[in-house]
């Protein structure tokens, strides 16, 4: 980009300050000159124009907002002076056209992956313990005490303790000084160097909140999402807990997976039919232990990249994100598409502003009004709790220069790239066709990243442009930041950097070029995601409420 600001498209009549812009610069926007009439800061905008009260404000060539008040050409555009506003739209298509893009880098490449016997391909292979209620999280903490560490799996610690080597020298009567000279401290990597199961990346434990109270559609909800996980290709089975009362019962689960037609091991706990606590937990391992023999049959394979479903997300989202970052997933996505994979792009009230043209890139009809009515029913269910789409922007966002709902759902929007839209699926739907697909999950990162992966993904771009340590218990989630500053600040915890498009050392296509790259490496366990590395396996199910 090598530029001090930007004009994005044509049409806007805002523009983007890349640096910091000090008053009294002249600017030249396509042979028109404007004066700052005071100093922009990085990532925000400054007016074109001149603005008259209530004149629409355009920026990615859409509408994001309207003047609150006039506003003279080289102003700052800030939430006192701006509020958001948003094209309308309708169920009715328009011609769409896509060029798809050159993929002959990528023909004929493969990732190596775990084959599934549904034809699925996963990028990792982990056996799930699933409460189906939160009376069973304290069952889980046992259980996952007793396997984790002793099997050579993360947990919670940075380190392990081996106790039983003190044990085994005071055993063997040595000295005071061999006891104080054993080694007993190992570290993750030392760990996983002495798995039990070395085909099997680990065992992770879906604790939640839910199951029981609420409403009755709030445990349908969650056993379809938790069936999802179960069926997703990076999972090879799983033992599921049930307290026996509650409203999530194991035939409610059972129906949902037999919906997915899933022939995934599933072992089923009943502690009300048990004998005691005691009894309950130590079937739970036994059976667990079992299951990870079977896993630790799989081995990793090469597969053509059509297998791989991404999962594309954003959070603590900046000014950069929509012109770095998330084009550069959208090119990923597009050259995906290309080569037969399956691209997934959630968080609906962030397609505020861009409903239309999301509309028009639906193949069928049944898609267009299916995202139609979801996008209403959402923003009406906002409305009616005294909110709306308009508040989605968090005071991060805010800060970093996105202050309306629409120019952050523009810049959102660039991650799903260009291609046809095959599908639209509704929450906790699974992925079916290749291709972009829609689907409805909330803005709120971790519970749209949850969705993601309960609806197949087997692998996640997370874009940001403030850092975020979020990851997901079965899929790897790769953080991209839209700026070098946040690469080089949060480097523990963000994989790649899109800050280059912005200094100009990369375009948005070679950049896209080298996510798909990352994306085959840790698919194939060459590279492990931060967010795996560190253990960060958030998981929050959505109850269908408001959720921005």
């Amino acid at each position: 980009m090598q530029k001090s600001y930007v004009q994005i498209d044509p049409k806007d009549n805002i523009i983007v300050a890349i640096t910091n812009l000090e008053k009294g610069k002249v600017v030249t926007i396509a042979d028109q000159e404007v004066t700052l009439i005071e100093h922009i800061k990085q990532k925000h905008k400054f007016a074109l124009v001149d603005f008259n009260l209530g004149d629409d404000i355009f920026m990615y060539g859409v509408l994001i907002g309207k003047a609150m008040t006039t506003i003279a050409a080289g102003c700052a555009i800030t939430i006192e002076n701006v509020k958001h506003a948003s094209a309308e739209f309708n169920e009715t298509k328009v011609a769409f056209n896509w060029q798809a893009p050159d993929v002959s880098k990528f023909e004929n490449r493969t990732f190596n992956g775990y084959h599934r016997e549904d034809g699925k391909v996963g990028t990792a292979n982990y056996w799930l313990v699933i409460p189906l209620t939160f009376c069973e999280n304290r069952n889980l903490d046992v259980i996952e005490a007793a396997l984790s560490e002793k099997l050579g799996y993360q947990t919670t610690k940075d380190f392990s303790v081996d106790t039983d080597a003190l044990i085994q020298q005071y055993k063997l009567g040595s000295s005071r000084d061999k006891i104080l000279s054993t080694p007993i401290i190992a570290t993750h990597e030392e760990m996983a160097k002495n798995r039990v199961f070395p085909n099997v990346d680990g065992i992770k434990f879906l604790k939640h909140d839910g199951g029981c109270g609420g409403i009755r559609q709030d445990s349908e909800t969650l056993c379809k999402l938790l069936a999802g996980y179960i069926t997703n290709p990076n999972v090879a089975g799983a033992t599921i807990l049930s307290l026996g009362c509650q409203n999530a019962q194991i035939s409610m689960l059972q129906n949902a997976l037999n919906a997915i037609d899933s022939d995934k091991p599933v072992h089923y706990l009943e502690q009300q039919r048990s004998l005691s606590e005691r009894h309950f937990i130590e079937e739970a391992v036994k059976v667990t232990f079992l299951g990870l023999i079977d896993a630790n049959e799989i081995f990793r394979k090469p597969a053509p990249l059509s297998k791989l479903v991404l999962g594309l997300e954003c959070g603590g989202s900046d000014g950069f994100s929509g012109i770095s970052a998330n084009p550069a997933l959208g090119y990923a996505s597009d050259l995906l598409v290309a080569l037969g994979g399956s691209p997934v792009l959630s968080e609906f009230p962030e397609l505020n502003g861009v409903e239309q043209e999301m509309i028009n890139r639906c193949i069928t009809d049944e898609d267009s009004k299916k995202f139609y009515n979801l996008m209403r029913a959402y923003s009406a269910a906002a409305v009616a709790v005294g909110s709306g789409f308009e508040n989605n922007p968090s005071p991060g966002n805010i800060k970093d220069g996105l202050i309306t709902d629409a120019m952050k759902s523009a810049g959102a929007a660039k991650k799903g790239g260009t291609s046809p839209i095959v599908e639209v699926l509704d929450y906790t739907e699974q992925l079916t066709k290749p291709g972009l697909n829609l689907l409805c999950t909330p803005g709120n990162d971790v519970e749209s990243t949850t969705g993601l992966v309960g609806s197949g993904c087997n692998v996640v771009v997370f874009t940001t442009g403030l850092g975020t340590p979020t990851g997901n218990p079965v899929a790897p989630v790769l953080k991209m930041s839209s700026n070098t500053s946040l690469y080089e600040r949060m480097n523990d915890i963000i994989d790649i950097n899109a800050g280059t498009v912005i200094s100009g050392e990369d375009s948005i296509e070679t950049m896209g070029e080298k996510i798909l790259e990352y994306i085959i490496q840790v698919a194939s366990g060459t590279i492990a995601s931060k967010a795996v590395a560190h253990g960060n396996n958030d998981f929050i199910p959505w109850k269908r409420g408001v959720s921005l």
